[in-house]
């Protein structure tokens, strides 16, 4: 059983669910190659639900099953990095490279469908139902491989045009603002994101010259963003003050080239030199770096040194045209406490002190320093590092079993604190805290409880750190919590719930806990205000087999169909994503339901105004819907014709029956000779 244990020492079922549940969290697909992703993306979603019940089958896999998985598992790795491609690229790069992404496309396809040649479903542990759904899937497969999905012609001969002409100084505008469009670069938040990911793909492509290459593209990127500045004023750098006027109409000043990041092409705020002379907005060059990038970005020179030397004479520049230029100076953004590798002398002798407290018998003393490291640990990164880095975890863990309840409190609520900086979290699951936590979320003051809880769902931000979470009995501790908790302790529950329940295992847990109609109760009692959480779980909830049947057990259509009439956006979309989930196929019941209540009207509206995810589920479940309605009108034709032939052969019998007469002496005598016939004569009665 090799096979079950590699990669991550999940069995690869679990790890194929996994991999299908990352491909699902990929959502956004704003580009020219929108219509393929969404369906490559579709079809590995329709694999979800066999992967489900493979991980919760009571028989391990065979062998050679599990290498035939595995394969799949290589090929849906291969569609998931096409898919976070395709999410989060640039989309001029993705265009200009049509020739890459289509035969990416065509290798992802075969790859699967060669796969899913390979799975003996026979030899597998699912339902016919879901058989029939990944054999469809599969077919798709096939039938995909024989087509090239490229982007639109015309986007691509604009842009290669443009591209081309990048360096001329008069574009065409009304192909400027038809390659905006159709790019969708019309916001300055889109035209930001463009930027940040061309530097990426086109340094990461390594072919070509990237130099030339990123020069032209973010020559492009500029002339559209100047477009969309000069239609779209109110969306540029403008300060709120009137700008100048000429002939009546503002004048939108031009930003200097120099005055501008070379990365995102925004006006810098905090502008930084690297080690190549070369001056990019801090936050910018800081993503670029923390990227794994050692080079700089517009020479593509090997930085000497990762530092980052404050530009005060260009802020000084920059600061200088906007006054003259009547547009507010941008305001350099707050930087947060740089992490230190350890604290001053003095400090350090503080937190020595107060650690030398804890390790002391006295209660008071342990109270006291628990309660100051509890303060310390919220202020600032400085002081997490420090505490952690002195040796405080595991005096803080010691504490949590500690008979005082304000020492308990204390001691959680510090090692709550110490987890928001990353490198402590993985110091404090190392310590072994977790049943610690656990200890205190069941035996604790309520605010001890509810502090455990954050506490718990600050680790689990972290993936590795759901399994074993999930298995230290934290999630029925947490359902408590969401049934008897303070509001506070309510919403701690839920949150940490939440985040257990994106790992697929944790998910029967939580259903097995009671969690469901937990849930369902905060969904219908407004006054908690826990709503978006409560179907947030519910979302998550109805993915899995066990959550499906406690959601449809509980009677939510109608609550979830109410919910896609009038919730907020969030709350429309989660119960689209719910009732998407419930209506399967062969939920007829559920689909009976759901058209009773009058759903198609609410879906269709939300498939117009909803958001992208809320779009993409309405129009998923208004295909379902339709598909029932069609086979309910089919169902009812067909009894129509039933009835109407047991009419026509009633009426049949009707008219060979015979008409009874009356003689003179009242005798009846039957005037149907096939009657007659059949029928004893009057003589044989006679003796």
């Amino acid at each position: 059983m090799e096979e079950r244990e590699k990669g991550s020492g999940q069995p690869v079922e679990r790890r194929l669910a996994r991999t299908v549940e990352e491909i699902a969290a990929i959502s956004e697909f704003r580009n020219a190659y929108r219509k393929p992703l969404c369906s490559l993306s579709r079809r590995i979603r329709l694999l979800g639900p066999m992967f489900d019940e493979l991980a919760d089958a009571r028989e391990p896999i065979a062998e050679p099953a599990a290498r035939a998985l595995t394969a799949l598992e290589t090929a849906l790795a291969a569609a998931r990095d096409l898919l976070r491609l395709g999410g989060e690229g640039s989309k001029i790069f993705l265009v200009l490279e049509r020739d890459m992404m289509v035969k990416r496309f065509q290798d992802v396809t075969i790859k699967l469908d060669q796969a899913l040649d390979g799975v003996p479903f026979e030899e597998l542990e699912i339902s016919e139902e879901v058989r029939e759904q990944v054999e469809l899937v599969h077919a798709q497969f096939k039938r995909a491989k024989e087509r090239d999905d490229m982007p639109d012609a015309e986007l691509y001969a604009n842009l290669l045009l443009l591209y081309n002409k990048s360096n001329d100084t008069n574009l065409d505008p009304f192909t400027l603002a038809r390659l905006a469009e159709n790019l969708q670069l019309v916001t300055i938040s889109d035209l930001k994101q463009e930027s940040l990911a061309l530097h990426e793909m086109v340094f990461a492509s390594g072919g070509g010259d990237p130099g030339e290459n990123i020069e032209k593209m973010s020559m492009l990127l500029k002339k559209i963003k100047d477009f969309v500045l000069t239609q779209n004023p109110e969306m540029g750098t403008q300060s709120n003050s009137m700008p100048f006027l000429v002939d009546g109409r503002p004048k939108i000043p031009t930003v200097p080239d120099d005055f501008r990041c070379p990365i995102s092409l925004e006006l810098m705020k905090d502008p930084v030199i690297v080690a190549t002379g070369q001056t990019y907005e801090r936050t910018c060059i800081e993503k670029w770096l923390a990227s794994g990038h050692d080079t700089c970005p517009k020479t593509q020179q090997r930085l000497s040194s990762m530092s980052l030397t404050p530009n005060y004479v260009l802020r000084s520049l920059i600061e200088q045209w906007c006054e003259a230029n009547g547009v507010d100076p941008p305001k350099c953004p707050t930087r947060p406490n740089k992490p230190t590798l350890a604290c001053s002398s003095s400090e350090h002798a503080y937190v020595d002190s107060l650690l030398g407290k804890l390790s002391s018998g006295n209660l008071d003393d342990q109270r006291s320093a628990a309660g100051e490291l509890r303060l310390l640990a919220k202020r600032n990164v400085d002081n997490r590092i420090c505490i952690a880095k002195a040796g405080a975890i595991p005096l803080l863990i010691n504490l949590l079993s500690s008979t005082d309840s304000r020492t308990q409190e204390h001691g959680v609520t510090a090692l709550l604190n110490l987890s928001i900086h990353e490198d402590n979290k993985a110091s404090i699951m190392v310590a072994g805290a977790v049943p610690g936590i656990v200890h205190v979320l069941r035996n604790g003051s309520m605010e001890a409880r509810e502090n455990a809880a954050a506490t718990l769902f600050s680790l689990s931000v972290v993936d590795e750190y759901k399994v074993t979470i999930g298995a230290s009995g934290a999630i029925p501790v947490l359902v408590s919590l969401l049934s008897e908790g303070t509001h506070r302790g309510k919403k701690d529950a839920a949150t940490a719930l939440f985040n257990l329940c994106i790992y697929q295992g944790n998910k029967g847990k939580a259903v097995r806990a009671g969690v469901v109609p937990l849930v369902m109760g905060l969904v219908m009692e407004p006054a908690e205000a826990m709503m978006d959480e409560a179907l947030a779980i519910l979302s998550l909830l109805s993915s899995h087999s066990e959550g499906k049947s406690a959601i449809a057990g509980a009677q939510a259509v109608p609550l979830l169909v109410g919910m896609i009439k009038g919730g907020s956006p969030r709350n429309r979309e989660n119960a689209a994503a719910i009732l998407l989930n419930l209506c399967g196929e062969q939920q007829l019941n559920t689909l009976a339901a759901a058209q009773e209540c009058g759903i198609m009207g609410p879906l269709q509206e939300l498939a117009i105004n909803g958001t992208d995810r809320g779009k993409r589920k309405a129009v998923q479940l208004l295909e379902r819907m339709n598909r029932f309605l069609v086979q309910q009108q089919e169902a009812h034709a067909q009894a129509e014709a039933s009835i109407r032939t047991l009419d026509g052969l009633h009426a049949r019998h009707d008219k060979q029956r015979p008409t009874p007469t009356h003689t003179q002496n009242g005798e009846i005598h039957h005037q149907n000779e096939e009657t007659l016939m059949s029928e004893p004569h009057a003589d044989h009665h006679e003796t």
